[in-house]
């Protein structure tokens, strides 16, 4: 483990492997460098580039700084950029994508590329009033430090069925969803607003190459959205992984970041 330091002086612990041109892979909600599929798509990724894997502040082993603003999540990636030489490329999944689009459009002297996967706008009047509910209930959830059902709320949103997720807070992992929910309201709040719609304003301001990606097996409204981001962000690529959900396997994600970065 390597750390930075923000320009606030928050701690951003991160692991960095392999030799190439720098990409940094930014993380969505409730996971950290460790978790899920991201170690081995850095490996994979690790063949071709150098490979930055980073906790965001609030996560694993980075520090957390109050109060959250949107901006010094960004100067946490303008930190690891700096330190990885001054410029590189950046890839987001799901609210991860988000935030590299938010720190894409601040800092693109510092970006060379990006690369979205899933990021989850929705333009749909009946998602956007969920969202709104999903939020009011979030920040009560969190006030009360009830973190258990904040991340219940937020498993409960992307539809997973109440059983399962019953069956989940009895599972050991659990603790870590609990001590990641408070991000939640980061994630949900500071990077992608109030409504859930997709920010085309903010895309159209990004001037660098841009890759949007959804799955084929995935929401529909994932792949509505990446359109609608693609359209927005001038002489983006669009491109869908047949067979790929939101929890992309990095076989399949891997290559197609390989052939358009390099």
């Amino acid at each position: 483990m390597k750390t930075v330091r923000s320009k606030d002086g928050t701690r951003i612990a991160y692991d960095m492997q392999g030799e190439g041109p720098a990409l940094i892979l930014v993380d969505g909600a409730l996971t950290k460098r460790a978790s899920g599929s991201k170690p081995e798509l850095a490996r994979l990724l690790a063949e071709r580039f150098t490979v930055y894997c980073y906790d965001r502040r609030g996560r694993g082993d980075s520090e957390d700084t109050k109060p959250y603003a949107l901006p010094r999540e960004i100067e946490d990636i303008e930190s690891l950029i700096d330190e990885a030489g001054g410029s590189t490329y950046l890839s987001g999944h799901s609210s991860g994508g988000c935030l590299a689009l938010e720190a894409t459009v601040k800092l693109e002297d510092k970006v060379k590329k990006l690369a979205i996967y899933e990021a989850p706008y929705d333009d749909d009047p009946k998602a956007q009033k969920a969202w709104t509910v999903y939020r009011k209930s979030l920040a009560d959830a969190l006030a009360a430090d009830r973190r258990g059902d904040a991340a219940a709320l937020f498993m409960t949103l992307v539809g997973m069925p109440a059983a399962q997720i019953e069956g989940m807070r009895q599972a050991p992992f659990w603790r870590g969803m609990e001590e990641l929910a408070p991000t939640l309201a980061y994630d949900h709040g500071g990077v992608m607003g109030e409504d859930l719609s997709v920010p085309v304003d903010l895309a159209a301001r990004v001037s660098v190459p841009t890759l949007v990606m959804s799955g084929g097996n995935g929401a529909p409204f994932m792949h509505e959205t990446a359109k609608t981001l693609a359209k927005a962000i001038r002489g983006a690529k669009l491109r869908t992984l047949e067979g790929q959900t939101h929890d992309v396997s990095p076989a399949a994600l891997a290559p197609v970041l390989v052939e358009f970065f390099l």
